[in-house]
């Protein structure tokens, strides 16, 4: 099972530039992609699939949007490589659950047959559940379960400002509310430029930034390196 988790996708360099190093070697020589812009809410999925094909031609890789395939499961089950986008994550799960594609996508990948890409929504997608997203329930998902290929939660775009001058509740504060009542499962902070490569049970954390993990009533942080799942 070969996964990249990338906590988001642009930069000051351009649209997933930063990653493009870590897409290709992530693709290892396949070129064609099944791109999901489900998560996309204010941007037409046309143009969204446009994006990531523009942004993706540089290193050779073609995108094919699934919500423009006649028969989206035969075209999940022939996927070699599955890329989903960001966006809003309770309208990308309601949406692979409205057509029935969640357990065929998670036995693609969890086979070996495709490898998976995902940026902030897409990187919630892959976890047990979306609950600890950072994104506004838009829409009903009927179920907030998700892909569960790794055996953790992640938090993207994770920060934990402190506004000088005001008491507001912080990032780690709302985390600590999951982990509060969920003390067994635990929430990998992932920061903007930082992404998770998986290879199998393997978990490795890339990138500029401290991650740091919550579990229970514990936080730490972890730099980039082989990553141990508590």
């Amino acid at each position: 099972m070969d996964l990249l988790l990338l906590s988001n996708s642009t930069s000051d360099d351009g649209y997933l530039v930063h990653a493009h190093a870590a897409i290709t070697e992530l693709a290892d020589g396949r070129t064609d992609a099944l791109f999901v812009p489900y998560a996309g809410v204010t941007r037409d999925w046309d143009a969204y699939t446009d994006q990531v094909r523009e942004a993706l031609a540089p290193i050779g890789i073609t995108v094919r949007g699934l919500h423009a395939e006649a028969d989206p499961l035969a075209a999940v089950n022939a996927a070699t490589l599955i890329v989903v986008g960001g966006g809003n994550t309770f309208r990308l799960l309601q949406v692979l659950r409205q057509q029935a594609l969640l357990a065929p996508m998670a036995a693609r990948v969890r086979a070996g047959a495709a490898r998976y890409i995902g940026w902030s929504a897409g990187s919630n997608l892959a976890t047990p559940s979306i609950r600890t997203t950072n994104d506004m329930p838009v829409v009903d998902p009927g179920g907030l379960d998700a892909l569960g290929l790794i055996p953790f939660q992640l938090n993207p775009h994770y920060y934990n400002l402190v506004v000088p001058g005001f008491r507001g509740e912080t990032r780690d504060q709302r985390l600590a509310e999951f982990t509060t009542l969920s003390p067994d499962t635990p929430v990998l902070g992932l920061p903007e430029g930082n992404w998770v490569r998986v290879s199998g049970n393997h978990h490795t954390l890339h990138g500029p930034h401290a991650a740091r993990w919550f579990l229970g009533d514990r936080t730490w942080d972890v730099a980039a390196g082989v990553l141990g799942v508590p």
